[in-house]
């Protein structure tokens, strides 16, 4: 039996990438769309500029950081499948070979040798390919990761950490846009930050005290740079 709150059934190891990839790419949202609706309303009052570039910014970064997904993740599937191609020609042309290796996996795993060799025979029986790729590649066949999901999931993420900002800056009256944003921004990112914490086992306070340190300084230095650009041109 498994421990409380401890799952070893499915993909665990892949639905915690997926979630700490969604939990980056809604930060990435925040700090990119606050930054720039932030050093936009450096340079003017106006809420339909404002209002036009936050919706830019929203949709060219959701668009790109599912596209880089997909590219990355599209790139890792096909060096994926060539490698479990290999095994499979080598399982099919040198089983022997391929047992030993196993075997010798097992063996230095610290398994005695002829427990090594019960091992990988049954597992060699039983799936091959599945016992073979996992041991030697660290790869699971039935498990790869699909391109589109991953593009999906970024974009979703990354659409709604934009629009946090973006409705935090455009909603209230102009002496309160600021302050409101600002608010917003440093909640989200101090929510993020204690979620990817938490996922990767990091201590809360310093990665929270991080993630709003650079969305601070992020804000800061457009709303520095608009303010100086608003004055000269």
């Amino acid at each position: 039996m498994s421990h409380p709150g401890e799952p070893h059934g499915g993909d665990v190891g892949g639905r915690l990438n997926r979630l700490r990839a969604g939990v980056l790419g809604a930060n990435d949202g925040i700090v990119s769309v606050a930054g720039l609706v932030v050093g936009v309303a450096g340079a003017t009052s106006s809420r339909t500029a404002i209002l036009v570039a936050g919706v830019a910014g929203l949709v060219s970064g959701a668009f790109s950081m599912a596209g880089g997904e997909y590219v990355s993740v599209a790139t890792q599937r096909d060096t994926e499948r060539a490698l479990l191609d290999r095994e499979r020609r080598e399982l099919a042309e040198m089983p022997e070979a391929e047992l030993d290796e196993l075997t010798e996996i097992y063996r230095a795993k610290g398994l005695s040798p002829d427990l090594a060799r019960r091992v990988a025979q049954e597992l060699t029986a039983h799936d091959g390919l599945g016992a073979h790729a996992e041991a030697e590649l660290g790869i699971d066949p039935a498990a790869l990761t699909s391109p589109g999901q991953a593009a999906g999931a970024s974009f979703l993420a990354f659409v709604l950490g934009a629009a946090l900002p973006l409705v935090a800056i455009t909603v209230p009256a102009a002496p309160w846009r600021l302050a409101a944003c600002a608010v917003a921004v440093v909640t989200a990112l101090a929510l993020t930050g204690a979620v990817a914490a938490r996922l990767g086992g990091a201590r809360v306070s310093r990665a929270v005290a991080r993630n709003v340190g650079l969305g601070v300084v992020a804000m800061t230095v457009t709303y520095a740079i608009g303010r100086l650009v608003g004055t000269q041109v």
